[in-house]
C-alpha cells in the first residue's frame, strides 16, 4: 500500500534540540522506518500541542538523501566533500580510530586526544557518554562555553540555584518580559502562555532587544537597547523604583542582602545616564520602569542573547536584580526565570563516568578550538598540542568563534579527526574518518529541561537509517577497543537511563515513559524563593560572590553596573554587529532541510536605512563586513527595526552560503567573558562598506 494510504500510528517521543522547550512531541509513525508530521503533545501543560515548524517537519530531515548511511575514510583533500572519501565497514571504521588514538595517546601522553562535543542532542545518554570515555581514558577535559557559561554565571551569581517560577505561570502574569531572548524563533511555547495571559488578564507584552525580532513585532513594548548595554538599563530601571516609591522595603529586608548599599549605588544610575549608554531616550526608560513598578505580577523571562558578550554575566546579573527590588517574586506569575536546569536532581555517575574523573587532568576551552589547535601556550598550559579529535554532536568549523583560526587548526596534517555525524558537515569534511549517525527517533533517551519542569524517556520510534549507530553504542565500542573499563560501556543505552533513574530514586524508566514525563517542580514558596535562596544565608545577593562564581573575576562590578568591557565601536569599526540566531535554522542543524533554506533564503546583514544612504548601499547589494579576524560578504537589507551604529546578521548559515565562503563566525572573537569564560557571538565592532 503507498505511504498516503497508510493510517499512521502516533508515538510519544521529546525534541532533542538545543531550546529551553525540550518540547514533549507526538509523532506520526508511518512504518518501522518512516515518520510523517511531529506535534507538540497536547496534554503536556508546557508544550500545550505547540511545537516549531522546523521539528514539526522532521521527516524532511530524518529522511533527507544526504543522510550519512556508513562511514566513511578519508582518500582526498580535507574539505572537498563526499568525492574524498570511500565507504568502509564499521569494524574497520573503529578498529582506525582506535588505533590512531592508542598511538596518538602513547606517544604524545593522553592529553593529547580531546574528546569534543556540545549540544546536537540533548539527551543525557547520547550526550554526555564521551565524557564517560573521557575520564577513564584521562583525555583532555573540556570546559563547555559556547551556550551558557556566562549566563549562568550571572544568574547564579544573586539567585544562587539554577530554577525560578515556573513557565505556566505566565499564563497568570500581567506584564512580561522577554529580555534578551526571541521566542517566536527560539522558544515558541512561551509565545503560547504569554498568547493565554493577554488573552485572560489582558496582560502586556514587553520585548528587550537590540533589534525588532519576530516577538518584538508581536510586543506591547519593545526596548530597543545598543548591544551590551543592558546592565546600564536595568540599573536605571531600579533607580527609578528606588526614587518612585516603587520598592518593596519589606521584602528587601527580609529577601536581599545589601538594599542598602543597592539603594545608594544606584543614585548616580540615573535614567540619563543609562541613556547616554543605551542609545534609548530618557523617558522610554522611565515608562518602563514605572510599568515594572505598577505591576506586581511582572515575570521576566532572561534569555541567554544579551549574555553572550564580554560583559553578559554583569548583565544578566544586573537585570535579575529587579524582581528583588520590587518583590515581585512573591506573586503567582511574577519573579524571573532564566532557566529550571537545577531542578533534576539526576545522579549522572554513571552515564558521565564522574566516578572516574580526574580534575588535574587538561581543561580546554570549547570556544578557543582555533587558539587550541593552533597550539596556543596560554590555552594548552605544560600540556602536549592536541593531536586527535573525536567529536559528536556538534559542527565546530561553522558554530565556533574565530572560523579562520579554526579551519587552520583542522587543516593541520598532524592532526587526526574522526567526526560521528548526521550529515557531512563542513566539520566531518575535514575528518579522517567519518562515522553516520542517529537522530533522536532512532535511539532511546532521557531529557531535562531548561525551560519547563518535566523530565521526560523516549524510546527509539523508527530503525536507523542506513547504518547509523548511536552516539552510546559506538562510544562504547570504542571504549572496548581501547581497553576503557568502566560499568557504563556493558550497558545498552536503556539499561543506562533506567540505572541513572533508580540512583536518583527517581521512577524506573519504563513508568516514566508510560507517564510521558514526571513534574520535577517544586513547591510555590520554593520556585518563589519564599523559602530563601539558594546561597547560605538564604538572601538574594546584591552584593555577588564572583570569586565563588569563577576564577576570571577580576574587575567584575561589586554591585549590579553597566561593565564596561564590549568591544565597542570606533572610528575604525564604527558597527556593533549582532550575530543573532535565524528562525528556521538551530546552531547548524536545519540549514540542510530544503523548507529552511528556502524560508530564510540567504544570508543577510540588516542595516538602518539612513547608514545604507550614509554607506551608499541600497536593497539586495552585497556589503563587507570586517575587523582584525577577517572581513565576509553578504547582501544588505535596509532596516528601520535597530538603532543606528548597529548590524544584525541572523544565522547560523553554512560558511558556503555567503559569497566568499567564509561564515558570520569569520568576525566572532574567541575571547572568554569573565568570570568563569563564555562565547561572545553579540560582542563584535566591525568596518563595513559595499562590497
Amino acid at each position: 500500500m503507498p505511504l498516503d494510504q497508510i493510517s499512521p500510528v502516533i508515538v510519544n517521543s521529546t525534541c532533542p534540540h538545543d531550546c529551553p522547550s525540550v518540547c514533549a512531541l507526538e509523532v506520526e509513525l508511518i512504518d518501522g522506518r518512516t515518520i510523517g508530521r511531529v506535534r507538540g503533545a497536547k496534554d503536556n501543560p508546557y508544550t500545550c500541542g505547540v511545537v516549531c515548524a522546523k521539528v514539526a517537519r522532521y521527516a524532511e530531515r530524518v529522511h533527507h538523501p544526504d543522510r550519512l548511511k556508513s562511514p566513511l575514510r578519508r582518500v582526498g583533500e580535507k574539505g572537498v566533500g563526499r568525492d574524498a572519501f570511500e565507504p568502509i565497514g564499521w569494524d574497520e571504521a573503529l578498529d582506525e580510530v582506535a588505533m590512531r588514538l592508542t598511538n596518538i595517546a602513547e606517544e604524545f601522553g593522553s592529553e593529547a586526544v580531546w574528546p569534543y562535543f556540545y549540544a546536537g542532542t540533548m539527551g543525557l545518554v547520547q550526550r554526555d557518554g564521551i565524557e564517560r570515555l573521557r575520564h577513564v581514558l584521562k583525555f583532555s577535559r573540556q570546559h563547555s562555553t559556547i551556550c551558557s557559561s556566562l549566563s549562568d554565571s550571572g544568574w547564579l551569581a544573586g539567585v544562587g540555584v539554577k530554577y525560578g517560577p515556573d513557565s505556566r505561570e505566565m499564563a497568570d502574569s500581567d506584564l512580561i518580559i522577554a529580555w534578551g531572548t526571541n521566542p517566536v524563533s527560539t522558544q515558541v511555547n512561551v509565545m503560547h502562555h504569554i498568547a493565554q495571559a493577554r488573552k485572560n488578564r489582558g496582560a502586556k507584552f514587553a520585548v528587550v532587544d537590540p533589534y525588532r525580532t519576530g516577538s518584538a513585532a508581536q510586543a506591547d513594548i519593545h526596548v530597543m537597547p545598543r548591544p551590551g548595554t543592558d546592565g546600564a538599563l536595568a540599573c536605571a530601571i531600579m533607580h527609578v523604583l528606588f526614587a518612585e516609591g516603587f520598592a518593596d522595603r519589606d521584602y528587601l529586608a527580609k529577601f536581599t542582602d545589601a538594599p542598602g548599599d543597592l539603594e545608594a549605588h544606584l543614585k548616580s544610575r540615573t535614567p540619563q545616564w543609562a541613556a547616554g549608554i543605551t542609545g534609548l531616550t530618557t523617558e522610554e526608560i522611565v515608562e518602563f520602569a514605572r510599568l515594572i513598578g505598577r505591576t506586581k505580577r511582572t515575570y521576566i523571562r532572561l534569555g541567554y542573547g544579551f549574555s553572550r558578550s564580554r560583559n553578559g554575566a554583569a548583565n544578566l546579573f544586573a537585570v535579575s536584580c529587579i524582581p528583588s527590588v520590587t518583590g515581585a517574586w512573591q506573586h503567582e506569575g511574577g519573579g524571573a526565570l532564566y532557566s529550571n536546569g537545577g531542578l533534576y536532581a539526576l545522579d549522572l555517575t554513571l552515564i558521565m563516568g564522574l566516578d572516574a574523573r580526574d580534575k588535574s587532568t587538561r581543561l580546554l576551552d570549547q570556544s578557543r578550538i582555533g587558539a587550541i589547535l593552533n597550539g596556543d601556550k596560554t590555552d594548552l598550559g605544560d600540556g602536549p598540542p592536541v593531536k586527535a579529535l573525536f567529536i559528536q554532536n556538534t559542527n565546530p568549523i561553522m558554530v565556533c568563534p574565530d572560523t579562520n583560526a579554526v579551519r587552520v587548526g583542522f587543516a593541520r596534517d598532524d592532526l587526526f579527526v574522526c567526526v560521528h555525524e548526521q550529515f557531512l558537515t563542513e566539520t566531518a569534511a575535514m575528518a579522517d574518518i567519518v562515522l553516520p549517525a542517529t537522530t533522536f527517533l532512532e535511539h532511546d533517551d532521557i531529557y531535562v529541561a531548561a525551560g519547563h519542569t518535566f523530565l521526560q524517556v523516549a524510546k527509539q520510534v523508527i530503525e536507523p537509517i542506513g547504518e547509523s549507530r548511536s552516539n552510546h553504542d559506538v562510544i562504547c565500542a570504542l571504549a572496548k577497543r581501547l581497553g576503557a573499563e568502566h560499568p557504563g560501556f556493558e550497558m545498552s543505552a536503556w539499561e543506562m537511563l533506567d540505572a541513572t533513574l533508580k540512583a536518583s530514586e527517581l521512577p524506573d524508566a519504563e513508568s516514566v515513559y508510560e507517564a510521558h514525563w514526571i513534574d520535577c517542580a517544586k513547591s510555590f514558596e520554593d520556585m518563589h524563593f519564599l523559602n530563601g535562596f539558594g546561597h547560605a544565608d538564604g538572601k538574594f545577593h546584591f552584593k555577588p560572590d564572583w570569586a565563588a562564581v569563577g576564577e576570571s573575576h577580576e574587575g567584575m562590578p561589586a554591585l549590579p553596573d553597566h561593565q564596561a568591557i564590549t568591544d565597542e565601536a570606533d572610528a575604525d569599526r564604527a558597527y556593533r554587529l549582532v550575530a543573532a540566531p535565524a528562525r528556521n535554522f538551530l546552531n547548524s542543524s536545519f540549514t540542510e532541510t530544503p523548507t529552511s533554506q528556502k524560508r530564510e533564503h540567504r544570508p543577510t546583514v540588516m542595516i538602518h536605512p539612513e547608514d545604507c544612504t550614509e554607506l551608499g548601499l541600497s536593497e539586495g547589494d552585497l556589503a563587507r563586513l570586517g575587523n582584525d579576524l577577517g572581513s565576509v560578504v553578504v547582501h544588505v537589507m535596509p532596516f528601520d527595526g535597530l538603532q543606528r551604529g548597529v548590524i544584525i546578521v541572523e544565522s547560523i548559515w553554512p560558511n558556503g552560503a555567503f559569497v566568499e565562503g567564509r561564515g558570520i563566525n569569520t568576525l566572532i572573537s574567541a575571547d572568554p567573558g569573565p568570570p568563569r569564560g563564555g562565547a561572545v557571538f553579540h560582542d563584535t565592532a566591525v568596518w563595513v562598506r559595499a562590497a
